[in-house]
């Protein structure tokens, strides 16, 4: 049995707090051991009670705190534990601290304690981020020598839009565990499985954009998030993968073939393109059912409303079944309001897939431009019910149904 990795990880105040239990998680299926070090903010926003659930560890909360002789020096003893210290969220406060050496909590006090490797991943308002004073005080973090885990780009808490989301889950466990910076464990952790070795995947993934005129556009809320975690997720288990990507922020996942999209069309022919290179095809892009009959080539004002007509858009799926080879497993995506199984059902036999996942959009922070994901996985008669989880988790359970598919299609033949 390999060494496990021993993370330490710092929970600051802010509204990406919550996200920190799922990292948790994450971190601890990749084989790490996780204790929790959180500030006075992030027990507004989070409860201690919730990492000690997940860790099973005590969580450290503060320098002052009753405790045992043995556990007065607890900063010591945490910063001599770890093998890695990330913060997650780390709040511009945080940031300025730690470029400061300041030591007046036991976070601070425990960092400049610690020779273990520092990640730190930035999340908070758009504005705090892109202040002067931020950008230098992580400058001064990196030349340390300290990974900044740069956070993503989309709709602020706070209401605003732009860079200062907290980093995707996958992104901070890579860097975190990278076996290249931390250096080969004792002996080194085994390698996910190898399921998907000799397939290729063709992933959809985002939302697709349909013109109306020279500026505007027909759009959806998809982020590309459950497409790209399954690109990832099958590219670890050892799968080529070709993702077709509509509009997204999120950064090309390593090792992935991308092609990108806009529209409804042009992701129709980018699938039909690669058609004959997949052996599994997975439908998770949000693509647009209607387009503008007619497009303007110039911006539309407001002075002279258009009506607009529509026209539907190109059935990819059933393109691809009318297709595809007869060994290429299809799989459709259904995301609907609510858990319709019947609906869903009525459309895996109207379109002919092999198996569909549906997955309700209209619960908040599920879903659509969400982190999170929950459904059902359908396939013949069997149903397959996914609890709300982290889209990572979500994507390796899919794959795993799909695994089980192919193995009852070569057990058939």
């Amino acid at each position: 049995m390999s060494e496990p990795r021993r993370v330490l990880l710092g929970v600051c105040g802010g509204v990406a707090a919550y996200k920190s239990a799922e990292l948790v998680r994450e971190l601890q299926r990749r084989g790490a051991v996780v204790r929790v070090m959180m500030t006075r903010a992030a027990q507004e926003f989070v409860r201690p009670l919730t990492f000690a659930a997940l860790t099973g560890h005590k969580v450290y909360t503060s320098l002052w705190e009753p405790s045992q002789t043995q556990e007065a020096m607890e900063h010591i003893d945490q910063a001599q534990w770890a093998d890695v210290l990330v913060i997650a969220p780390a709040t511009a406060h945080t940031l300025a601290r730690l470029s400061a050496g300041l030591a007046d909590d036991l976070l601070s006090t425990t960092y400049l304690a610690t020779e273990a490797r520092v990640v730190l991943a930035p999340a908070m308002n758009v504005k705090m981020w892109n202040h002067p004073a931020t950008q230098a005080n992580v400058e001064t973090l990196r030349r340390r020598g300290h990974r900044i885990v740069a956070p993503g780009s989309g709709y602020l808490a706070c209401g605003m839009t732009g860079d200062g989301r907290l980093a995707d889950q996958e992104t901070i466990v890579q860097a975190v565990l990278d076996p290249d910076w931390l250096g080969p464990a004792d002996p080194a952790p085994q390698p996910p499985a190898q399921d998907l070795a000799g397939e290729t995947v063709l992933v959809t993934a985002g939302g697709t954009r349909e013109p109306i005129d020279a500026v505007r556009f027909i759009g959806n809320r998809s982020s590309g998030r459950m497409g790209y975690a399954l690109a990832e997720a099958a590219q670890r288990r050892g799968a080529r993968v070709i993702l077709v990507s509509a509009a997204t922020a999120l950064p090309a996942p390593a090792g992935c073939e991308v092609m990108p999209v806009e529209t409804a069309e042009d992701m129709h022919a980018a699938v039909l393109y690669r058609l004959p290179e997949a052996t599994i095809v997975i439908k998770a892009a949000a693509v647009s059912d209607f387009r503008v009959r007619e497009v303007s080539a110039k911006k539309l004002h407001r002075d002279a409303p258009p009506r607009l007509e529509l026209e539907p858009t190109e059935d990819i799926v059933r393109s691809v079944i009318e297709r595809r080879a007869p060994e290429t497993l299809v799989i459709a995506f259904a995301a609907e309001m609510g858990l319709d199984v019947d609906r869903a059902r009525e459309k895996l036999r109207r379109k002919g897939a092999d198996a569909i996942f549906l997955n309700d959009i209209s619960q908040p922070g599920v879903g659509f431009d969400a982190d999170r994901n929950a459904g059902v996985f359908l396939s013949g008669e069997a149903e397959v019910r996914m609890p709300e989880l982290s889209k990572t988790e979500v994507a390796d359970r899919i794959l795993d149904q799909i695994v089980l598919l192919r193995a009852g299609r070569a057990l058939a033949k």
